[in-house]
Parts: structure tokens; C-alpha cells; sequence
């Protein structure tokens, strides 16, 4: 597949620079159709029956199985959930933390990270984020470390092994802007969260947990999907593996556009990401002051020449999507591996205009 083949396929590139999909990815036109085929489907013969839910329960087999590739794991090691937000309450709650009980994470993470921290019980340890000082946070109290990836704001990228030590605390990591942009290495999580609407190009509402260890985490948010029977009490035998922490029902309109979006991915996706914001860095470096380290992400966050929202506001005018980062006074594009240098010189022209 060509450059060109590739951004074909993403129907918005034909009017915009869109570079936000660490909001929300494009959606390519596969994913459309494949949504709109069941919605037709569904209009036609209804919502019920053996077929019906056979091919609901086999959809969501081939969606675990997908991202499982993405991340390099296997397919008994995901559950499928709406969100990132929701694979970290999933996490945090299964580990039943009470107030002796301490989280070291980083002063830089997003609130779907941090809300469920919050409520967890435990007592949350803010640090810079930097892998040493992360470390040296951590006491015999702490029971989790919980990081981002690809830092949100500033597109940093953590160390995951160096996080993760043996005999140490066991690392949740929200991968948000990581899973689908860059390549994965999981040996250094023990938790790891998608957001398959951004990075991946799914449609609103699908996302997946990785856990290593499935019986070390108590089901505390249990669904449908979550138990092989159950009695009338409500006690519950789980599925086998991370099956058992499936979120919910995700409808079968939005598993068709994600299986769909999943297939559109080149080969060369991530290189392809990595020279598109390096490409970025390069034409913004003498126009702005770029924040982000080069060769950690695809996301490249700079500090705005004026007043942050009217610029993003001025550059949407001249068809460039980017994303303003409220109180932190940066902007940031987001570059993946269907951005073009027509897409990156619109940018530069918008800053410098």
C-alpha cells in the first residue's frame, strides 16, 4: 500500500490537515461502511436471535484477537472495554486498595488516568515524570505505579522496564497515546489500557485492557460478558483469562467499524508515524518552542506564539485541526501515518500566518 493508497482512505484528508488523533483518529471509509452494512442489517431482521448474538459474541472474538496483534500478546491476555478510563477503574478497583495503601503516578497524567485513581482508596503520590524520580517515589506502601505511556501533554515517552521491577509494584500504564501510533513492548506492564478511537481509527466507544495476569485481579466492575454461570445470589464463576474483565456491551455497528478500521493499518505504519512527526519537529522548530523529545512519539506539542484557543481557532479557518491542552498553555499535533508534508507545510504556513 502507497502513501497515497493509505490517506485515500480517510475521506476527511480531502479537505483537512487533520492532525488530531490523539483526540480522535480519522475514520477511514471501510469503517463507515462496515458500520452502516450492520446498521442495515440490524434495520432489516432485528436485534435478537441465535444468529444475532452468535455473530455479536464472534465479532467480539476477532476484535480481541486484532488488538492482541497490536499489542504483541495474546488473545486471552484482553479485555475489551469502551475506554482507557474504564480499563484503569478496572484495574484500581480489582486490586481492592484501601488507605494504607499507595499509587505513585506523574504530574503530567490525564484525568481518565487519574479520576480513577482517586477514588481508589489509596493514597496517590504525585511525581515529575521522569522514570528516576518515579522510582524514588516509591516505599513499601505502594502498590501500584500508574503511568502513561506517551504522556499526553508534553508526548514524552516513558520507560516502561525501568518502571517495572522485580519484586516492585506492578505497573499500570494507560495507553492512549501509544497503542496504534508506536510500537508496543509489554514487557514492561502488567496493566495496559487502549483507546481504539484514536490511534487505531475505530469508531466512539471501543477500547481494551491487557492484564498479565488475569487471576491476580479481582473482578470488582463485573459485566455479562464477565462470569462462564452464576447462581441466584449473584456469586459468579469468571470467564477464563481477561475475558472476565470485558466492560460491557459494545453494540455490533461499532465491533464492524472497529474490526474494519483494524484491517486499513499498512506495514509501515510506524515508521511512517515517526517520520511524519519528525517532519513536524523540523518545520516547527524555527516558528515555535517544541516541548516534546524527538523520537519518543508521534505527537508533537509546542507552545503557542499567541493566545492558544483564537490560534487553534484561526487554524481550523485554514483547515488544520490540532488540539489545544487546556492549563498547560500548548498546542498539539498529532501524526500519524496518513499525514502528508501538505498536511505538515499547512500547519507551518497557519503558525506563521
Amino acid at each position: 500500500m502507497t502513501h497515497d493508497e493509505a490517506r485515500a482512505q480517510f475521506p476527511v484528508l480531502e479537505r483537512y490537515a487533520y492532525l488530531n488523533a490523539g483526540s480522535s483518529g480519522p475514520l477511514p471509509r471501510a469503517a463507515v461502511e462496515a458500520i452502516h452494512a450492520r446498521l442495515e442489517r440490524n434495520l432489516a431482521e432485528g436485534r435478537s436471535g441465535k444468529a444475532y448474538i452468535g455473530d455479536l459474541f464472534e465479532a467480539r472474538e476477532r476484535v480481541r484477537a486484532g488488538i492482541a496483534a497490536v499489542l504483541g500478546t495474546s488473545a486471552e491476555l484482553v479485555a475489551l472495554t469502551e475506554s482507557t478510563t474504564r480499563g484503569c477503574q478496572v484495574v484500581t478497583g480489582g486490586l481492592g486498595l484501601g488507605a494504607d495503601d499507595e499509587i505513585v503516578t506523574t504530574d503530567q497524567e490525564h484525568f481518565g488516568l487519574l479520576g480513577a485513581l482517586h477514588v481508589s482508596g489509596a493514597r496517590v503520590v504525585v511525581a515529575e515524570a521522569d522514570e528516576d524520580t518515579l522510582l524514588a517515589a516509591v516505599t513499601p506502601r505502594t502498590r501500584l505505579i500508574a503511568v502513561s505511556h506517551v504522556l499526553w501533554t508534553t508526548g514524552r515517552g516513558l520507560d516502561l522496564a525501568r518502571l517495572r521491577r522485580p519484586g516492585g509494584p506492578p505497573l499500570l500504564v494507560d495507553g492512549a497515546q501509544s497503542a496504534g501510533a508506536i510500537p508496543v513492548d509489554l514487557g514492561g506492564a502488567d496493566f495496559y489500557t487502549v483507546s481504539a478511537q484514536k490511534w487505531l481509527c475505530g469508531p466512539d466507544a471501543c477500547g481494551a485492557l491487557f492484564v498479565r495476569d488475569p487471576e491476580r485481579l479481582r473482578v470488582a466492575l463485573p459485566s455479562a460478558f464477565s462470569q462462564q454461570s452464576y447462581e441466584t445470589d449473584g456469586s459468579f464463576t469468571p470467564k477464563d483469562g481477561a475475558a472476565r474483565f470485558d466492560s460491557g456491551w459494545i453494540g455490533a455497528p461499532a465491533l464492524a467499524g472497529l474490526e474494519a478500521a483494524l484491517g486499513v493499518h499498512p506495514d509501515w505504519r510506524y515508521e511512517g508515524g515517526a517520520a511524519a512527526a519528525a517532519r513536524c519537529r523540523e518545520l516547527l522548530e524555527p516558528l515555535v518552542d517544541v516541548v516534546t523529545p524527538p523520537g519518543e512519539s508521534t505527537l508533537v506539542s509546542f507552545r503557542p506564539p499567541r493566545d492558544p484557543t483564537e490560534l487553534v481557532a484561526a487554524l481550523g479557518e485554514r483547515g488544520v485541526i490540532v488540539r489545544e491542552l487546556p492549563g498547560h498553555n500548548l498546542l498539539r499535533a498529532s501524526c500519524g501515518w496518513w499525514t502528508s508534508e501538505d498536511d505538515l507545510n499547512r500547519l507551518a504556513d497557519g503558525l506563521r500566518g
